[in-house]
């Protein structure tokens, strides 16, 4: 007999251990007892076809190191809309990915949103994306993150309802909640259908040079993880919540290592 879900997939995001190597990252996961991983950051760079070129050779090689511990994502630098270099370094990725079965492929909402000519030139790229993974039956798709211009409501409904139909969304639940002014049930009202991963962080309110927050431990801030994830299991949310710690870009952060514990003790 099938045994209930008892939540959310866990994962972690490699940009909280950027030095690591694939093999240890996935290494990392499995002591913690983790079984996906959302790769950004590997080998020390962001550039994940070089660091994975550098590590495995092929993308077969690739395929056949991850085997205990799943990778769920590959995160490209990508900003909707794009020009023609962003695009042609975001093709990179699709070996890679296509090795692994084919994943979700992390592009940022970039300028959409921002202005008419600014969601129009995004959509048409999404378009453009549609028509390439169609000619070469790629099995891989996007996903596109609540960054920074898709922060609330009435701008991802905005984009999803111009966006191709069934248009997948990387909810950054901090955001939308910090930057965003909206609590995570509101959010989740209004896009659950396009949700398929989350991230997840907190933070405590206090002036810095980057802004108002600063991000903490797992549970230590002021983000209200239990709301969120009393709402993902009303919902019986299937997709994965993975911890981005942002290790890579502040580098006073603790370790990964030491965020995971904090996760677990706090019930993230």
């Amino acid at each position: 007999m099938k045994q209930p879900r008892l939540g959310p997939p866990r994962a972690f995001s490699s940009l909280g251990c950027p030095e690591l190597s694939v093999c240890e990252i996935l290494a990392l996961a499995a002591r913690h007892g983790i079984g996906q991983v959302e790769l950004r950051a590997a080998c020390g760079t962001v550039d994940l076809p070089a660091a994975l070129a550098g590590e495995f050779g092929t993308p077969a090689a690739f395929a056949a190191a991850a085997q205990s511990v799943r990778i769920i994502a590959l995160d490209t630098s990508l900003f909707l809309p794009g020009d023609a270099a962003a695009l042609a370094a975001f093709l990179q990725y699709i070996p890679w990915a296509e090795a692994l079965g084919g994943v979700k492929l992390r592009v940022f909402d970039g300028a959409a949103g921002v202005s008419v000519a600014d969601l129009v030139a995004s959509v048409a790229t999404l378009n453009w994306w549609h028509k390439m993974r169609e000619k070469n039956n790629w099995r891989s798709d996007v996903m596109v993150e609540t960054h920074s211009s898709l922060v609330t409501s009435s701008k991802l409904k905005e984009f999803i309802a111009e966006a191709p139909s069934g248009t997948s969304i990387l909810w950054d639940t901090h955001h939308t909640w910090r930057i965003g002014g909206e609590s995570p049930e509101a959010t989740w009202e209004n896009i659950a259908p396009n949700i398929v991963h989350l991230h997840v962080k907190d933070s405590i309110t206090c002036d810095t040079a980057e802004g108002k927050y600063k991000y903490v431990l797992p549970g230590a801030g002021e983000y209200p993880m239990r709301t969120l994830l009393n709402t993902l299991r009303k919902s019986s949310f299937e997709g994965s919540v993975s911890l981005e710690w942002e290790k890579m870009w502040h580098s006073e952060l603790p370790s990964l290592n030491e965020a995971l514990d904090a996760a677990k003790l706090k019930g993230w």
